[in-house]
């Protein structure tokens, strides 16, 4: 699998910040991952998850998802691989994504304080932009049951409903694929 790696280590080009305007008047830049972001990243999944007690999830099943605390040398060698785009405020992590080389989307998380104010849609649209760029054309995701919903806005279609067993706790997601024109 190739990986984007970053010259000097955590140093970007003018031309890797993309300054984005999204709904709610929410400034950020998203970016590429840096090593330094790595407990803010898992702090903020951590948090994310654990913010959906409300949403149908068990507190049992959010532990199982999200422990806590956070393995952040699982998240610092796990983000070292998947490479993220990162969007960010004032220096503040809002949310991250993940788009593997063969299309897969895997972590996909905005801050609990900043959720449906359009940093999922930016930093969507940037991984769309990136895809392009790598002449990905088919995009697929294990979606919960709260991401479902923007996926299927954006086109996916559902493949077939995941149950898997995790820390000792049944979860649901749901396989969906986009295939796009390039």
């Amino acid at each position: 699998m190739a990986h984007r790696s970053l010259a000097g280590g955590d140093h970007l080009a003018a031309r890797d910040i993309l300054p984005v305007r999204a709904a709610r008047e929410i400034r950020m830049k998203i970016r590429d991952y840096r090593a330094v972001d790595s407990i803010e990243i898992a702090d903020l999944f951590h948090d994310s998850v654990h913010s959906l007690g409300g949403e149908g999830f068990s507190a049992e099943q959010l532990e199982a998802w999200a422990p806590t605390p956070p393995d952040y040398s699982h998240w610092r060698e796990r983000l070292a691989i998947k490479m993220p785009y990162v969007a960010e405020r004032d220096g503040m992590i809002l949310g991250f994504i993940e788009l593997e080389d063969d299309g897969h989307i895997d972590c996909f998380y905005t801050h609990k304080d900043f959720q449906r104010r359009g940093i999922g849609s930016a930093l969507y649209d940037h991984l769309l932009n990136q895809a392009d760029a790598r002449g990905i054309r088919e995009l697929h995701v294990e979606a919960s049951a709260i991401a479902r919903p923007f996926f299927e806005r954006q086109g996916f279609r559902l493949e077939k409903t995941n149950r898997l067993e995790r820390r000792g706790q049944i979860l649901t997601n749901f396989s969906m694929r986009l295939t796009r024109r390039i």
